[in-house]
């Protein structure tokens, strides 16, 4: 209820002081709404982002297990860990586009390289954070490794790595849009959103775009949210 008075506060300035008004913008979204070429644009872009996503996903949650259970692997990976984690991906867009030209492929690595590090972290310090005791119990009753890491150890670390799932869903959002920018992928939000900046430049277009992935990444991170609390209702 608060985020929707703040929302409204916004909007209210918006259109008090800014032009063009918030309610120019939201009659030309309506239009756009409505237009085939923008509904590509949108189903382009989110497409992408739930691709990236579940690749992120698939990546980063065994990686997170397999590197907070076993010590050895973990200090032997650091040094590579530390120095691909804090590279920008919007600095990796001109050599993306050099390498895989400026399609689909190219948001969707710079989205998965930028949003696997939340998740892979939040996995890796979920497994600082179990009960030995739970795992010594798993193997007296002779569990083998993996079936340890499916049976205790990920249900314990499933809080930690939802976290990160919701902060990824974010990430991943914004290096698509941005990608699509500054790249100028064939479709996608951030692909209309440049196309409208562009020549005469209509602020009124550009700014519906950006009011619906603003919108988009709302509504995920407010469902994800939803969900989460349903999920790990005992933890909380």
């Amino acid at each position: 209820m608060r985020a929707l008075i703040g929302l409204g506060v916004f909007f209210a300035l918006w259109e008090a002081l800014f032009s063009p008004p918030f309610h120019e913008v939201v009659l030309r979204l309506a239009e756009l709404l409505g237009q085939r070429g923008f509904q590509l644009d949108i189903i382009a872009s989110v497409l992408a982002w739930a691709i990236a996503l579940g690749i992120s996903i698939a990546v980063a949650v065994p990686a997170g297990l397999v590197l907070g259970s076993v010590p050895l692997l973990r200090t032997a990976t650091r040094a590579l860990i530390e120095f691909l984690r804090p590279i920008p991906s919007v600095a990796l867009i001109p050599l993306a586009i050099v390498a895989m030209g400026g399609g689909s492929d190219t948001k969707i690595a710079l989205a998965v390289y930028a949003s696997v590090w939340p998740i892979l972290f939040n996995t890796i310090y979920s497994m600082a954070e179990i009960d030995p005791l739970l795992v010594d119990t798993a193997r007296t009753f002779g569990l083998r490794r993996p079936r340890i890491l499916l049976t205790v150890v990920l249900p314990h670390a499933a809080p930690f790595v939802f976290t990160g799932i919701r902060l990824a869903s974010s990430i991943a959002l914004i290096l698509i849009v941005s990608t699509e920018f500054l790249a100028g992928a064939p479709r996608g939000i951030g692909t209309f959103i440049l196309n409208a900046s562009s020549g005469a430049g209509r602020l009124d277009l550009v700014l519906a775009g950006t009011v619906v992935a603003g919108v988009f990444g709302f509504l995920v991170n407010a469902g994800l949210e939803r969900l989460g609390r349903r999920l790990f209702r005992w933890q909380q």
